[in-house]
């Protein structure tokens, strides 16, 4: 199985780290963001990765280099600028094939056993199957419902659901039909709920949305600190 990190977006909420640092090189416990997650795609068995690259790309780039330093193979999908992430997907699909591939976005910080994902086979009627997790201080109510036989619902006006965890596993098709440039994912989520394709599970363990300079120090701290947070080394 292949797996694409999202990398080329601008970080703007992280300003000013990220003017001269892409979001993804952020450090965790002195470790790029992205890097975690290709340490975990790797000692998962994933070894074909796809990271799309815009905001200071030559950066992310240069330290990835082919992947061979965490035993992957590496390839670049450049943006002249930011297709958001249903966009930069789109122009990545003829790098990442046609069998169902992971998605990881590069500026989330998770501990999720990506050998799930991997060994996860779509439901006939399934197009994309997306990790959900509980709600941040920041989002309260969530984005999404989750029903007992794992399908993902229309969140009801004053309910509490389930927030996306930027991790999932989409298939070709969930993008059939979509024309290239800048796209958001939103819309096409939307549409795969309404068709009653779209997936879901629930992880409990670490997550966290690295939105702000705040929240980096937070769970940088966290993860030097705790022993109950699984660093993938």
């Amino acid at each position: 199985m292949k797996a694409m990190i999202l990398a080329a977006g601008l970080g703007e909420r992280m300003r000013p780290l990220t003017d001269h640092t892409p979001k993804p090189l952020l450090r965790v416990a002195g470790v790029p963001l992205i890097e975690h997650h290709i340490r975990r795609l790797a000692a998962a068995g994933v070894r074909e990765l796809v990271i799309n690259v815009s905001h200071l790309a030559e950066q992310i780039t240069a330290y990835c280099g082919d992947g061979r330093a965490w035993g992957v193979n590496i390839a670049y999908s450049p943006e002249d600028k930011p297709l958001e992430t249903a966009g930069g997907i789109i122009q990545a699909l003829p790098l990442l094939g046609d069998a169902p591939f992971l998605v990881v976005n590069g500026d989330v910080w998770i501990d999720y056993p990506f050998e799930r994902l991997a060994n996860y086979v779509l439901r006939p009627d399934e197009s994309a199957h997306l990790v959900m997790v509980g709600n941040p201080p920041q989002h309260p109510t969530g984005d999404f419902a989750l029903d007992g036989e794992q399908w993902i619902r229309v969140l009801a006006p004053g309910a509490t659901g389930w927030t996306y965890s930027g991790v999932g596993l989409y298939s070709a098709a969930f993008f059939a039909g979509t024309a290239p440039g800048k796209v958001a994912l939103r819309p096409l989520l939307d549409a795969a709920i309404g068709e009653g394709r779209l997936g879901g599970e629930t992880y409990a363990g670490q997550w966290q949305d690295v939105g702000t300079p705040e929240r980096l120090q937070a769970l940088d701290h966290a993860v030097r600190t705790a022993t109950d947070i699984h660093v993938c080394r």
